[in-house]
């Protein structure tokens, strides 16, 4: 038994801020979100609790992140020597393998109850890609995907292909959390820490690199939330930062 569709979206720009608060801060979302649904089990139809959809954009200081099936192995340092480049180190509960966030790179968290649009997470992966890919295109660039390879990446079918957008995803009880991250003016030089994604033949890239200049990040965020609105039909309902801790003490 579940409530009517909610296509509305809570936006909320963090801004640069560290990765474990933004992860602490999606499993409360995420325990919001399952408790409403476990409520709903036992309710009369006519009592049925519509259930809330989050998307949280940020940026993060530098840190590398391993998924839950990922090999320690990729991260090519001593975890002692990551203070020496600034860098922090989380194993986490997402798919896919070791990836980096840092300033200048665009870092998107969904925590929608699918249940709200389709129950498919192979579709639910497809339309986060689509808007990366749309986001591309608007800069003239040809972006696409790579059979058997994550991510969205730049001449996909050139000998040549550059990843420019990580996808890592984890669902529970059919809401999201984790989810990609688009490197706009990235500093690429902590991809060479690691092996990325696990795909050591294939390199990174970033907008500032393809496009040769240094992008203006807030237009990028618009065009990834427009792109990202139009493929999942939702109305976004935009939150200051300075509302988050409200929104987590009264909501949740």
């Amino acid at each position: 038994m579940i409530s009517m569709p909610n296509k509305n979206v809570q936006f909320v720009d963090l801004g640069l801020v560290p990765y474990k608060e933004t992860w602490d801060l999606q499993e409360s979302l995420m325990a919001h979100t399952a408790g409403i649904k476990l409520a709903n089990r036992n309710v009369a139809e006519s009592d049925l609790k519509s259930t809330p959809n989050f998307l949280l954009f940020c940026e993060h200081p530098h840190v590398y992140t391993l998924g839950k099936s990922g090999d320690e192995s990729h991260l090519l340092m001593q975890e002692s020597f990551l203070h020496t480049i600034g860098a922090s180190f989380f194993k986490i509960n997402r798919g896919g393998d070791i990836t980096y966030h840092g300033p200048g790179q665009l870092v998107g968290y969904p925590i929608l109850d699918l249940e709200n649009f389709f129950t498919d997470i192979h579709l639910y992966l497809r339309m986060l890609e689509e808007a990366i890919m749309r986001t591309c295109a608007h800069y003239g660039l040809v972006a696409g995907r790579i059979e058997g390879l994550t991510g969205v990446w730049i001449d996909p079918e050139s000998d040549n292909p550059r990843k420019i957008c990580a996808f890592g995803v984890k669902a529970s009880r059919w809401i999201s959390m984790h989810g990609f991250a688009l490197n706009v003016n990235t500093d690429l030089s902590y991809f060479g820490h690691i092996v990325p994604c696990g795909i050591a033949t294939k390199g990174v890239t970033s907008l500032q690199q393809e496009l040769g200049q240094t992008m203006d990040l807030d237009e990028v965020k618009r065009l990834v939330l427009a792109n990202l609105q139009a493929l999942f039909l939702f109305t976004p309902q935009h939150v200051s930062r300075e509302t988050l801790p409200k929104l987590e003490t009264n909501e949740l």
